[in-house]
């Protein structure tokens, strides 16, 4: 059935990273005293969990709540500052998929792994406040993914009536698991962040770009 609503995660999906997470995370190891010698197996692990939330993250990294906290607040002001310095651009085609699925009737909720306030600093830099219906990030009851609580705290904000009619989309397996657990119809894993073909073995569908998301949700029965 179409949907009533588009759940899109941000950063390698509507937005193109290039790098910034990688980077940011070296700045924020770095931050925390944690010895060269142990970033490759941390990076590894940080591609691993793209999608997921960053405190989350540092947790498992580190094993201490106040350095986790330590990382997490250094990553969150190294990427805000990249994105502030001008590096921070739309996915080709991203903001017309949001205005075409509103204009559609669908509604539309942006959903990132950053805390609140570095995601508000992407939207400033890309203008993107009123682009969408909603933006969502993990925080106080809202846990982050591959908890379903981005895409059902979207749906109760929104009024969607049935989680059935609710489209997913992102670029990594924890975005896949999301909307799955959330129970969503349409789950799209897109080829143009983290994530490769064969890490959305869930997924109902394996997009190039989600520029391609509209023609899929065309496709849908009524």
């Amino acid at each position: 059935m179409i949907p009533e609503l588009a759940v899109l995660d941000m950063a390698g999906t509507t937005v193109a990273d290039d790098g910034l997470v990688v980077r940011a995370f070296t700045t924020a190891v770095d931050a925390v005293g944690v010895p060269e010698a142990r970033h490759p197996d941390m990076l590894r692990y940080v591609t691993d969990t793209m999608g997921q939330s960053k405190i989350t993250v540092f947790r498992a990294l580190l094993d201490d709540e106040s350095r986790a906290q330590q990382a997490n607040a250094a990553f969150e002001a190294a990427y805000g500052e990249l994105v502030a310095a001008g590096e921070c651009t739309p996915i080709p085609g991203a903001e017309d998929v949001v205005r075409r699925l509103r204009e559609d009737g669908v509604k539309v909720a942006l959903t990132t792994g950053f805390a609140p306030a570095t995601q508000g600093a992407i939207l400033d830099a890309l203008g993107w406040h009123d682009l969408a219906d909603l933006a969502l990030a993990p925080g106080e009851g809202v846990r982050g993914r591959p908890f379903p609580d981005l895409v059902l705290t979207a749906a109760l904000r929104l009024g969607v009536t049935d989680v059935r009619r609710i489209a997913v989309a992102g670029d990594t397996a924890s975005d896949v698991l999301c909307g799955r657990r959330a129970g969503a119809s349409v789950v799209a894993g897109v080829l143009t962040g983290a994530g490769r073909r064969d890490d959305f073995a869930g997924a109902t569908h394996v997009l190039d770009s989600v520029a391609d998301l509209p023609a899929v949700l065309e496709g849908e029965p009524r």
